[in-house]
């Protein structure tokens, strides 16, 4: 395929740093949510045809002009109509984590409050929206006023700054009245004061840790607030179940359509760029979703 446009993540950082879950062989490419164009079929390949628009959740690869796919491995799919590729490639890893987050791993329900972490991010953002869609009141939690500002554009109902530290995370959370479910894509020491402030029977989500550190908590939390501490690895999830997560990714392209969803691509960076978009992600300076899209000329749609 020819790759029009590839969303940029947290985990295409820690991936070239060395610190992620796996590490790809040597010489890789980061980049794992590409949209583009079929450029080319095998002799076997049924599901697509050369100038189909599609897009890929992938684990890297993806900052290049053109990325191979093996259609076995069912990462291919169509593009949603009605969206552009920069869209297409800030769509589906960030808005299919998050409804596998909230709708799977922690049964969120109308009426029960939803606390975020790093909410001004891409998959915070998608939180906020997809956590309002399915009627929870959400608490949006940001480490700079700008960011809370998105947050409340987004339609977040409570906003809580936690620059000046956990403390005051803790502090406020429990003033707002406890969360009964936490999305934390932060970690760190921000995971224990967003886990002390949790309500009875609530599920605090381990999504990832943009902080750059693995907390340690202290598990009679857990004990005391009657509370699950819940994983959740969406690419796994859609290795082994990627029916169901065809049919969640077919639903939230409707959601686009009707425009309860909507990436909030706020920058994309050319191909030559790459360094300076990873750079910004470790310097905390990304609000929303960034895209890098090579410099081919091509247009944003088809």
């Amino acid at each position: 395929m020819q790759v029009r446009a590839c969303g940029v993540n947290f985990p295409d950082l820690l991936m070239v740093q060395g610190k992620y879950q796996f590490a790809p062989p040597l010489p890789f490419s980061p980049g794992g949510e590409v949209a583009g164009v079929v450029a080319e079929v095998g002799a076997r390949v049924r599901r697509f045809r050369v100038g189909d628009p599609v897009v890929v959740p992938s684990r890297h690869g993806g900052f290049a002009t053109d990325l191979q796919v093996d259609e076995a491995d069912r990462c291919c799919l169509p593009m949603p109509d009605g969206m552009s590729f920069v869209e297409a490639s800030a769509f589906a890893t960030t808005y299919g984590t998050t409804l596998f987050a909230l709708r799977h791993r922690a049964r969120l329900q109308p009426g029960e409050t939803l606390v975020v972490l790093g909410a001004a991010g891409g998959c915070g953002s998608a939180a906020i929206e997809l956590g309002k869609w399915m009627g929870a009141r959400v608490i949006a939690a940001a480490s700079t006023d700008d960011k809370l500002q998105v947050c409340k554009e987004l339609g977040a109902d409570d906003l809580v700054n936690y620059s000046s530290g956990p403390s005051r995370l803790k502090k406020r959370l429990k003033e707002l009245g406890g969360a009964n479910v936490i999305f934390d894509v932060v970690g760190g020491e921000y995971t224990e004061a967003a886990l002390r402030s949790i309500a009875w029977n609530g599920r605090h989500l381990v999504i990832g840790f943009t902080s750059g550190s693995i907390p340690k908590v202290a598990l009679n939390l857990a004990l005391l607030k009657n509370c699950s501490i819940v994983g959740v690895f969406w690419g796994a999830w859609r290795a082994l179940e990627p029916e169901a997560s065809d049919a969640e990714l077919k639903e939230l392209g409707e959601l686009f359509r009707q425009k309860i969803i909507r990436p909030r691509v706020t920058r994309t960076y050319s191909l030559e760029e790459a360094a300076q978009c990873l750079e910004d992600f470790a310097n905390r300076k990304v609000i929303g979703k960034v895209v890098l899209v090579p410099s081919r000329g091509t247009p944003a749609r088809l």
